[in-house]
């Protein structure tokens, strides 16, 4: 019997039963595997199981007799079986919606067990639950026909924790560079598919656009064991901008910038920061690491928006727009 069946049919008998089931039992269930060899070569067996189940999370243990069992194995039912989550109509046919969407766009990570979570979702719901129409696009990205193949690779290495090899190509210098990759983690932004992770060329955390790896190679020496460890203090979001700002190309500068007249009510969602408020207006704190992004985002606003401080945020403001003044002026004839 192959070693998954087999891991799948020991949980089954062992969840069927009302009663702990005893190692002879067990070399009885299962003949071909526990019951055949020398005793000793068995034992090995069941216990590369159980480690194998312990990793998986499914907590198989050994119980003494009592007054009214025998001893044997059990698996915990309350540790195996998660609670309800107890989701209400719309809330399932939301979920399933945004699953199918991410699905159906053709390149996302860990799809396989994405088409597995909606197929569940829709067997408890009495079939795939009605929901509104949802588009997901990655119009951004050129068509790259291993994206999804690259994207489940990475999604895989990046849950079991082991580091990838993989070509990776710069458009600056139209080279490509071979690396070690400890991935910990990926990030879509404006259908860009960015991986994070410390690169052992570079000795430092870097981030690779999935769709410039030329080939990757996910480390396939013990499998069982994690190539490293995700550092506690890492944060995704520190490495992949969401905001045009947030590129870090500068040390962290606090920018203050002033929200007048149609645009004060609107801070909280012009900006991530908090605002608050005086007589003239709304006031935003803002940390940037590209000021020029910054202060181009703020001249996108219009008159209503101006950086007010520190004094060389407030230059840069007034030097780019004097720019900009320049570039729209009328030319003498």
């Amino acid at each position: 019997m192959e070693r998954t069946e087999r891991l799948l049919d020991l949980v089954a008998l062992l969840l069927d039963s009302k009663r702990p089931i005893s190692w002879t039992e067990l070399r009885e269930a299962f003949k071909d595997d526990y019951g055949s060899g020398s005793l000793e070569a068995c034992e090995r067996k069941f216990e590369r199981d159980k480690a194998e189940l312990l990793e998986l999370g499914i907590p198989l243990t050994w119980v003494k007799a009592g007054d009214d069992t025998p001893e044997g194995y059990v698996v915990e039912r309350d540790a195996y079986y998660l609670p309800e989550v107890g989701l209400t109509a719309d809330e399932l046919a939301v979920l399933y919606a945004a699953g199918a969407a991410a699905l159906a766009s053709g390149a996302f990570p860990g799809s396989q067990d994405l088409a597995h979570a909606l197929r569940k979702v829709g067997f408890f719901a009495g079939g795939p639950p009605i929901a509104p129409s949802v588009r997901l696009e990655l119009g951004a990205v050129a068509e790259v026909k291993d994206l999804p193949l690259r994207l489940d690779g990475l999604w895989g290495a990046i849950t079991t924790r082991k580091s990838v090899t993989l070509d990776y190509f710069s458009p600056h210098t139209k080279e490509v560079s071979h690396r070690v990759v400890d991935g910990y983690g990926l990030a879509l932004r404006r259908g860009l598919w960015s991986l994070v992770g410390y690169c052992h060329l570079r000795k430092g955390v870097r981030t690779f656009l999935v769709h410039r790896v030329r080939s990757l190679a996910v480390n396939q020496s013990r499998p069982k064991s994690p190539d490293y460890e995700v550092p506690a203090s890492f944060k995704l979001d520190e490495y992949v901008a969401t905001w045009p700002w947030q590129h870090r190309f500068h040390p962290p500068l606090d920018v203050e910038v002033l929200l007048t007249g149609e645009l004060a009510p609107l801070a909280r969602s012009l900006f991530p920061a908090a605002p608050s408020a005086d007589a003239r207006g709304a006031r935003v704190t803002v940390k940037a690491t590209d000021l020029d992004g910054l202060v181009k985002y703020v001249l996108s606003l219009g008159p209503d928006a101006k950086v007010v401080g520190p004094a060389e945020a407030v230059a840069r403001h007034r030097q780019l727009a004097t720019a900009v003044l320049a570039a729209h002026q009328e030319r003498p004839s």
